[in-house]
């Protein structure tokens, strides 16, 4: 079972193998304790072997596990060695040794994936094998919409096990947006109690005449995110909150109406948005506006606490598709443009943005908002999710920001995978499988320098026609498998990957999507359950642009 899924830096396969048996002893050196506990429960579950824990490093000898830090190695690089004495995975770090044993876990074979043992008699075996390996980027992210559909908490808990099994290590939690709000603030709570639900839901893209008419809504208890963190947190991997500012705002507006322009519109008559699209209902420029998201944060930033991992320290602020039709008409919003000086209503938003980086970078925290946030300038510790194409992460990397490259046309997740008749609900332009694994983050436009402040990329999933979470497997899978490759491993230039290679590491790879129970999209196309027909979408035809 050396198909391995990223693809390792090194593999040199040995003759032999390492047999697990009910003498088999795993030893987790310091720092790697928790580690040993992960790997020892996903093992006992699937395997129903003891697996105890051993004392010393000697106790694995021949049929054992070792997990070790070594510190001469980079910190999520991971060594792992099966052999006579037994297997070995040293890692830089924790993350390291995590990473190694994701792998030992795809050596073992997908039933490895299970919850509970298939047999008690089955044989368990490692090759003999020498696996050197390490990402390319540190930044590898998944986004996930809950606001549009919501997912419950071990929906959740699941996606970041699918992660940790493709090696990502970035979550972004994207909790509000105009059609729900998902995340309890104590000292609002009428942001879950009013903006969490919405009377009924369009079903399809925003031009189908469908609806489902009965009420959607759902969200996060303060104690759910310490779980979704701390969760997260063993499995390596950063949880990354979004918190719309100032646009995506309705269900903030439906439950608070003094935050919307009360001076263009009757507020008080809004509800949670049932239909997609952009929505022009947005938050009002002042200081009351200020203080509330202000108080928002305070709270975000307890439950997201900023040393669990590498990049949580950021805090992501939306900042795109702000409609600025209600502030070119509010007597508010052109006195607070004429006061401070603005050119317009572009500048304003900047103001928006501008005020909340400097408030979070007071605290030691990090803004990162969609490439919009670009307009009016940026604190020199602002990051950008450049989605709109290559264009704004090039713009932000030239001017010394870091940036996540997420582009539209290449890893938007709710795009279709193929131009069938069959395609539940098509969206936007056919991203295949193989499209994904040509995909590059990095656009030859910039020179080294300016390429060192590519932090990575992510894989966005927005949800408005995903209605359940086997939809939301339908469009995520088998594509995320593809860009987790691109994220973590040196591949060669687009043109000269060998897709042929990754699809037969695929093969094998479904196999451990099975186990886990993940409703993929086929290669031969959608099961009969998958599709919709008769639900309206939104097919583009032919290439997408690269912008």
């Amino acid at each position: 079972m050396t198909e391995l899924l990223p693809k390792p830096r090194k593999v040199v396969a040995g003759s032999g193998e390492v047999r697990l048996t009910a003498h088999s002893q795993l030893y987790a050196g310091t720092g790697a304790e928790g580690v040993g506990h992960w790997l020892c429960t996903v093992l006992r579950q699937a395997t129903g072997l003891p697996l105890r824990e051993g004392r010393e490093l000697d106790d694995t000898c021949g049929d054992g596990i070792g997990l070790r830090i070594d510190s001469g190695l980079a910190p999520e690089e991971y060594r792992l060695v099966s052999d006579s004495t037994g297997v070995l995975i040293e890692g830089g770090s924790a993350a390291g040794v995590f990473w190694g044993a994701q792998t030992l876990r795809q050596l073992l074979g997908p039933d490895a994936y299970r919850r509970a043992p298939l047999s008690r008699d089955r044989a368990w075996a490692v090759p003999y094998v020498t696996i050197e390996d390490s990402p390319r980027f540190r930044w590898r992210g998944l986004m996930l919409d809950v606001a549009r559909h919501f997912m419950p908490k071990d929906g959740v808990l699941r996606y970041l096990d699918l992660m940790a099994a493709h090696k990502l290590n970035v979550f972004h939690f994207h909790l509000t947006d105009d059609q729900g709000w998902r995340l309890e603030i104590e000292r609002y709570p009428k942001l879950t109690e009013i903006g969490s639900w919405r009377a009924r839901t369009k079903f399809g893209h925003r031009a189908s005449p469908l609806w489902e008419e009965k009420p959607h809504g759902g969200y996060y208890t303060q104690d759910d995110i310490r779980e979704i963190v701390a969760y997260a947190a063993e499995r390596h991997i950063a949880v990354v909150p979004e918190i719309d500012i100032p646009g995506h705002s309705q269900a903030a507006i439906a439950a608070y109406p003094e935050l919307g322009n009360t001076d263009v519109i009757d507020t008080t008559s809004l509800t949670v948005w049932d239909t997609w699209g952009i929505n022009k209902n947005v938050l009002a420029p002042t200081d009351n506006t200020l203080r509330f998201y202000e108080g928002v944060l305070e709270e975000v930033l307890d439950l997201f606490p900023a040393d669990v991992a590498e990049f949580s320290s950021f805090v992501h602020i939306g900042g795109d598709e702000c409609a600025k039709d209600q502030w070119r008409r509010s007597p508010t919003a052109q006195q607070r443009i004429e006061a401070l000086g603005l050119a317009g209503e572009d500048e304003l938003q900047s103001w928006f943005i501008r005020h909340f980086d400097t408030w979070l970078t007071a605290r030691g925290r990090r803004l990162i908002g969609w490439d919009e946030i670009l307009q009016g300038g940026l604190a020199p510790g602002a990051a950008v999710s450049s989605w709109r194409g290559y264009h704004g992460g090039i713009t932000a990397a030239r001017a010394g920001h870091d940036v996540v490259m997420c582009p539209e046309q290449q890893v938007y997740l709710d795009h279709r995978q193929h131009g069938g008749a069959d395609e539940p609900v098509p969206i936007g332009y056919v991203r295949t499988l193989e499209d994904v694994y040509r995909f590059e983050p990095v656009p030859p436009e910039l020179t080294p320098e300016e390429a060192r402040h590519v932090l990575g990329t992510q894989a966005n999933v927005w949800t408005e026609v995903m209605e359940d979470p086997a939809r939301v497997d339908y469009q995520t899978f088998p594509r995320l498998a593809a860009f987790a490759e691109v994220a973590w491993s040196s591949l060669p230039a687009p043109g000269e990957r060998d897709f042929a290679d990754f699809e037969h590491r695929m093969s094998a790879h479904y196999g451990r999507l099975d186990a886990l129970g993940v409703a993929y999209r086929p290669p031969a196309g959608p099961r009969p359950w998958q599709r919709r027909p008769g639900v309206l979408g939104r097919p583009i035809d032919g290439a997408p642009p690269i912008v």
